[in-house]
């Protein structure tokens, strides 16, 4: 797919193996902002603003027209789950989302430097995880791949055995909502037709 110079504002590997298994050409410059939530903020609110501050840190840091930001929780039970600080917050996370239904929201944002303004939506899909085993946690925390992973785990990797099912985009719950970023992309510009 032709662009018209399209940046991605993040370091994480899996939105850029996404982004390319669209086919889709991007540079990558990640943009570091504080990701803490305001007090009371919703969910939703609270991806999409860290998605739309990615996106226009970015777009201070390089040249380009068009900057993607993201930003990917795990909610259960009102709690926003972020990345795990350590082992013992990873095991927190996981025994809580051990058995319950849960939602992965990611918000994206591609600002358009051009125009001086941004698309953002917020993708929600439900995950349901098996009752997980003690040993079973353990031994995932082991393996280090929680601690930069919101919820403390990846479909893609070593936690797709927790998961019996999802209602919605698969891509979402890896970090980045695919078919929507696609659509957003053509409809902003960014790609051809």
């Amino acid at each position: 797919m032709k662009n018209s110079s399209i940046v991605l504002a993040s370091a994480s590997p899996r939105r850029s193996e996404l982004l390319e298994s669209a086919g889709i050409q991007f540079r990558v410059v990640p943009a570091d902002i504080n990701e803490e939530p305001f007090p009371g903020e919703e969910p939703v609110d609270h991806v999409q603003r860290l998605a739309e501050g990615k996106a226009r840190a970015a777009a201070e840091l390089a040249e380009g027209r068009f900057f993607l930001g993201a930003d990917t929780i795990v909610l259960c039970d009102g709690e926003i789950m972020g990345k795990p600080k350590d082992a013992a917050d990873a095991k927190r996370m996981l025994k809580k989302l051990s058995g319950v239904p849960h939602e992965v929201v990611t918000g994206f944002a591609i600002y358009d430097r051009e125009r001086k303004g941004a698309v953002v939506e917020a993708i929600r899909t439900k995950v349901f995880f098996k009752k997980l085993r003690d040993e079973e946690i353990l031994d995932y925390i082991a393996t280090g791949c929680p601690f930069d992973k919101a919820g403390a785990y990846a479909i893609q990797g070593g936690a797709a055995h927790m998961v019996q099912k999802i209602e919605g985009s698969y891509t979402n719950v890896v970090g980045l909502p695919l078919c929507e970023v696609v659509d957003a992309l053509r409809v902003i510009g960014a790609l051809g037709n």
